[in-house]
């Protein structure tokens, strides 16, 4: 169904516009989908909490537990050989689908907070000292707030945070003013998950390497949705989880330059990430194992591998283009709906509306909502600063994925027309 393109395919002639994708017949693909709610068609619209699986991911899963499941990397039987071939597979397949220099630069995690919160307590424990700064910004999630506070505090160190302007943006002139001397990290978020505010994250890079200061990118709302190129990038560290991205649950990813993930002393101990134990000393596993303390999770690795497939099957170009149009669409159908306020108008924006019904409670429009059949978002969204900044405890969140189309919309606005009815 979805056939990359091979070495005799013709070349394009000029620029060509992607060739958009059929959601209809991307919703084949995904089981869960299938199933009605509260007996009505599901419209899946919380995909920067989570996306669904599509077949091949689950029939990853199925293989590896079903003809080859073993412990990796400690066996000399055919199962162990098989299971550790396809976990390292599954490591090269995700440094091509970031452009990684080298699979080494791929550490298996459990999802963006645990990457985050390794970065912090190796890099940033080992460099940041009283009086230091790690830069954030205001449209942060928790987990690229709270690890670095942790780490300020211990270290009496200072968290400095740009700001976000009005329309949800932040300025790169509000980034890179902020980066001074005792600046040691600075660490984004690629695109915003409770506005859908896309950062510049290369002219960001450019801006901190200019100062000779690191860059972490938090890019979990990003793998899934656009094209990654951590090279092109230029960044230090890159961050992201498997369930958003069409993957499983429970893994992810660090992307670290070699230099930087060889420089850093280990994170956590255990098996497999040490070279030699005695009582008076160990020493430490080659990069990326020096990383990957106890048993990893080798089913999920294979299947955010089957996941990576899945998009680059479909072209990040092309899904990038389709969740702008949707994004379009549905902004300018909430717009016709008396009393709607959307949060964050950013020039540059993902597939990501949060909005507010006046006199309604988030969780209210909620709770309709999904006796509606239509699945969104209500709260803070683990991005409390966020809220704050816009005075206001929590919004409604809908976010797409490949598999949306304009009758998940129509179905957001018949449920939100609803919801007037019965508040408003």
């Amino acid at each position: 169904m979805r056939q990359p393109p091979t070495e005799s395919s013709p070349a394009p002639v000029g620029p060509a516009r992607p060739t958009p994708l059929d959601p209809t017949a991307l919703r084949r693909e995904f089981p869960i989908l299938e199933h009605p709610v509260h007996g009505r068609r599901l419209a899946y619209l919380d995909n920067a909490a989570t996306t669904q699986k599509p077949r091949e991911v689950l029939a990853a899963l199925e293989h590896h537990y079903s003809t080859q499941c073993s412990n990796v990397h400690r066996g000399v039987h055919y199962l162990s050989q098989k299971a550790t071939d396809a976990f390292e597979a599954a490591r090269v397949t995700i440094a091509r689908f970031v452009g990684a220099a080298d699979p080494r630069e791929i550490v298996f995690v459990r999802g963006t907070t645990e990457a985050i919160n390794l970065v912090a307590g190796t890099f940033g424990r080992s460099r940041i000292g009283e009086g230091d700064e790690v830069l954030i910004t205001g449209l942060e999630h928790h987990s690229n707030i709270v690890p670095w506070q942790m780490l300020v505090q211990e270290r009496r160190a200072r968290l400095v945070v740009a700001p976000v302007r009005d329309d949800g943006s932040v300025a790169l002139a509000d980034v890179a003013e902020r980066i001074g001397p005792r600046t040691r990290l600075v660490a984004v978020t690629h695109i915003s998950n409770a506005l859908g505010t896309v950062l510049p994250i290369r002219d960001i890079v450019e801006a901190a390497h200019g100062r000779g200061v690191a860059v972490l990118v938090d890019g979990a709302q990003a793998v899934g949705h656009q094209r990654v190129d951590v090279r092109a990038l230029g960044c230090d560290f890159y961050c992201f989880s498997g369930h958003k991205m069409y993957g499983p649950t429970g893994i992810g990813v660090l992307y670290g330059r070699l230099d930087r993930l060889e420089d850093m002393p280990p994170w956590q101990g255990g098996g497999d990430m040490i070279e030699s134990v005695s009582f008076e000393r160990s020493t430490w596993n080659r990069v990326p194992h020096k990383f990957e303390a106890g048993t990893p999770d080798i089913a999920g690795a294979i299947g955010l591998a089957a996941a990576a497939g899945f998009l680059r099957g479909l072209d990040p170009e092309r899904v990038a283009a389709h969740e702008r149009g949707i994004l379009s669409a549905a902004t300018a159908a909430l717009e016709e709906i008396p009393g709607i306020r959307i949060l964050g108008q950013a020039p540059e924006k993902s597939g990501v509306v949060s909005f507010l019904l006046d006199g309604v409670h988030p969780h209210d429009i909620g709770t309709v909502l999904d006796l509606e059949g239509v699945a969104i978002r209500a709260g803070h969204h683990c991005a409390q600063p966020v809220m704050q900044r816009f005075g206001v405890p929590a919004t409604a969140r809908a976010s797409f994925g490949v598999y949306n189309g304009t009758d998940d919309i129509d179905a957001l606005v018949g449920g939100l027309r609803r919801v007037r009815e019965l508040f408003c």
